[in-house]
């Protein structure tokens, strides 16, 4: 069972697509959050969650105090579980103070090309299947629209290469948990 781990949603369970999703285990969420929680980049973050799924990744940023939280899965069924999940957390988030999630069934090379909004963190969990290149056109289509000291976070199968960062992001780390790998990267940073 999917569900929220900690924050103001803490065990809320979560709805997950029946075919089409690979939602992220507890283990892993439990660690990338538990690395997140030590940069301290949560609490009042822009968070965007692409491929998402359930949701599961930024629902649980929204419920540890990211302040807006946009999901994007052109999905059908992906999308109508995160609205449905979206809902079920704001209606355990505090009176005062409720984080803003948006939910988009685009296309995430769509979504991209066409948003103006600014992004602090960015998870990205497309389908295992997913070919590298597309992977790369996100990305570089990603890297305008971060903060310069955003983060991503691209969780793919081990069996994969490593992303095609392009030239506007550079990877700080990897961890692998089975047949899973997460890697975190950050913008570049012009030089001055």
């Amino acid at each position: 069972m999917t569900r929220i781990v900690a924050g103001f949603a803490g065990s809320l369970p979560l709805a997950v697509p029946k075919t089409g999703t690979r939602p992220t285990s507890d283990r892993v969420r439990e660690a990338i959050f538990s690395a997140l929680d030590a940069r301290d980049i949560i609490r009042g973050s822009r968070v965007l969650d692409l491929y998402a799924g359930s949701g599961g990744l930024g629902l649980e940023a929204a419920s540890r105090g990211a302040r807006i939280v946009t999901l994007v899965d052109n999905n059908f069924g992906a999308a109508q579980m995160c609205r449905k999940n979206t809902e079920a957390v704001l209606r355990s988030a505090p009176k005062q103070g409720a984080p803003k999630i948006k939910v988009s069934s685009q296309a995430v090379q769509s979504f991209l090309a066409a948003t103006g909004e600014g992004f602090d963190l960015v998870f990205i969990d497309p389908p295992y299947d997913l070919a590298e290149t597309e992977l790369g056109h996100n990305l570089a289509a990603l890297a305008p629209l971060l903060d310069p000291d955003a983060l991503v976070i691209v969780e793919r199968s081990s069996r994969s290469p490593e992303p095609l960062w392009g030239p506007g992001l550079e990877s700080d780390r990897r961890k692998d948990y089975g047949d899973t790998t997460v890697w975190y990267a950050s913008p570049v940073l012009p030089a001055d």
